[in-house]
């Protein structure tokens, strides 16, 4: 596919997208702006035929199998999942122009930003639409399901890989033998304890760091309010803000101190308090069942036969998985299915084969 058949392609499962959005969202002016969105992102779809086909009537593609994809994954685990992607797939662009531009020392005009900030400005500049509404939206772009899709399917790949490659080692030096069910099913169980703790880890990390980052921001409007006030005027003036009304601004907001430690959260140590409200525990208990749903598919063969049966089993299975898993990867990504979900294939296929290869050097070594 061409560049410019790629964009294309791009824009209209945008503008699809947002229109499946729209369609599903009960609060009206949330909607219109989806609906604004699939306009502008068929706009632009327009705009790129057009450049190429001068002359005759346009001929717009339809929604691409990834959309589709989409759409069903919205029915399913409900149209966060689709917000998510979008807003992924957006910032993506948008920094692949900004490189693009910077490469060939071209002037950036200001189009380049992604869409995030458009979605902003239309709800921001949009009369209709209610504070209420402005917060629930921003709520559902911080937390939507596309980063727990994500960490699905990269959680499963974690444990398909390392588990696959773990059994082949183990088949390779007993050929296939009942070994390998203790070692893979020992090799599943540390593989999920360790990604769960990680997860725990890393949660109640962030956690701890950003609450001592919020008190500290506390204690210093408490002991130096004159210093707070004139941070604050400094990010007003930053923002274009004329220094005489960020100075009034500052002072007013500084008079109630829990604005200002919210204010300052925000915009100085870019902290979002909700998100420190999600628990570490759930996140070790998601990433456990994760991994484990990766890890089984190698192993399960193992179960139902012995011997290179098994082995060409577990190899086949876990190779429909991995190609399932760089499939899934698109998703975000926005490449080729089949590329991306052989490629994942080649890369687990090979792991898994040097492991075998070392696991049959060892077995020989130790039977001689």
């Amino acid at each position: 596919m061409s560049s410019v058949l790629k964009s294309v392609q791009t824009e209209i499962d945008a503008s699809y997208l947002y229109g499946v959005l729209a369609d599903h969202e009960k609060d009206e002016t949330i909607a219109h702006v989806f609906r604004q969105m699939s306009e502008i992102e068929m706009g632009h779809a327009e705009m790129f035929l057009r450049k190429h086909q001068p002359t005759g009537a346009l001929v717009i593609p339809p929604p691409s199998i990834r959309a589709r994809i989409l759409h069903r994954i919205g029915k399913t685990f409900g149209y966060e999942y689709i917000v998510g992607v979008l807003m992924d797939t957006e910032q993506s662009i948008s920094n692949a122009v900004i490189k693009t531009k910077v490469k060939l020392q071209q002037p950036m005009t200001g189009s380049e930003t992604n869409h995030v900030r458009i979605l902003r400005t239309l709800l921001e500049t949009n009369a209709n639409i209610s504070g209420p509404s402005v917060a629930r939206f921003e709520k559902r772009h911080r937390s939507v399901g596309g980063n727990a899709l994500r960490a699905a399917v990269l959680g499963g790949n974690d444990g398909l890989v390392s588990n696959f490659s773990l059994v082949m080692g183990v088949a390779g030096a007993t050929h296939g033998g009942n070994n390998v069910l203790l070692a893979g099913s020992a090799g599943l169980l540390a593989g999920a304890l360790s990604m769960a703790l990680g997860e725990w880890i890393s949660v109640k990390s962030s956690q701890e760091l950003y609450e001592n980052q919020m008190d500290l921001e506390m204690e210093e409007l408490e002991t130096n309010p004159e210093g707070e006030i004139r941070e604050i005027a400094l990010i007003y003036i930053a923002k274009g803000i004329p220094e005489d009304q960020a100075q009034s601004m500052a002072h007013e907001i500084v008079s109630d101190k829990s604005r200002a430690h919210a204010f300052l959260v925000r915009e100085e140590l870019g902290i979002n308090p909700e998100e420190l409200e999600g628990s570490a525990m759930e996140a070790a208990v998601y990433s456990f069942f994760l991994f484990c749903i990766g890890a089984i598919i190698p192993l399960f063969p193992f179960f139902l036969a012995e011997g290179y049966t098994a082995i060409m089993l577990s190899v086949a299975s876990s190779s429909i998985g991995l190609f399932l898993i760089g499939s899934s990867i698109t998703l975000f990504t926005g490449k080729s299915m089949l590329k991306s979900g052989m490629r994942q294939v080649l890369f687990g296929l090979a792991a898994a084969a040097i492991t075998y290869g070392i696991g049959q050097l060892i077995g020989v070594t130790i039977a001689g």
